[in-house]
């Protein structure tokens, strides 16, 4: 998958190459994942990054409504589902510090998105999800985003597409 294409979904240049860990349906990135240490040198907590434009704007939306202060009250609501949010930044931070050795004070912290507990980004929980990993926030997000059902594709060739558009 080239670069061009992860920019044109975000609208920006990447930092450092990331690599598509999850595709749509038409075979473009869901979620990539990004190294711990930034091309130039600046640490970056968030392993695996959404860039499918459909995908942001579904999980914008709960977020706008107070989706991230609903989900750290569900989780409040069990102690189980806090040990297992908790788990999870855990196995996050390991995750990506495996990936690529950081110099010593240059690594980046915290769990998804950089949070050590709780919910800081659906964004951020939704995407480790759809990466395959165990996210309890991300997992109660992806009936509220999914399916990923674009007729057509959100870009073409190395450009956004301006035919794109939000199934309904």
């Amino acid at each position: 998958m080239s670069r061009q294409i992860i920019e044109a979904q975000i609208g920006r240049p990447i930092r450092a190459e990331s690599e598509p860990v999850a595709s749509c349906p038409l075979g473009l990135p869901v979620v990539v994942a990004v190294p711990p240490v930034l091309d130039d040198g600046t640490p970056f907590p968030t392993r695996f990054w959404l860039t499918c434009p459909l995908a942001v704007i579904r999980v914008g939306r709960i977020e706008s409504v107070g989706g991230v202060r609903r989900m750290e009250a569900w989780l409040d609501a069990e102690p189980e589902r806090r040990q297992r949010m908790d788990e999870a930044h855990i196995r996050y931070a390991r995750q990506r510090d495996e990936v690529t050795p950081a110099p010593q004070g240059r690594r980046p912290a915290g769990g998804v998105a950089g949070s050590r507990a709780g919910v800081k980004c659906l964004h951020a929980h939704y995407a480790d999800h759809a990466a395959g990993n165990d996210n309890l926030v991300g997992a109660a997000v992806a009936p509220f985003v999914e399916p990923l059902d674009c007729t057509l594709p959100c870009v073409e060739g190395d450009a956004r597409n301006p035919r794109w558009v939000e199934p309904r």
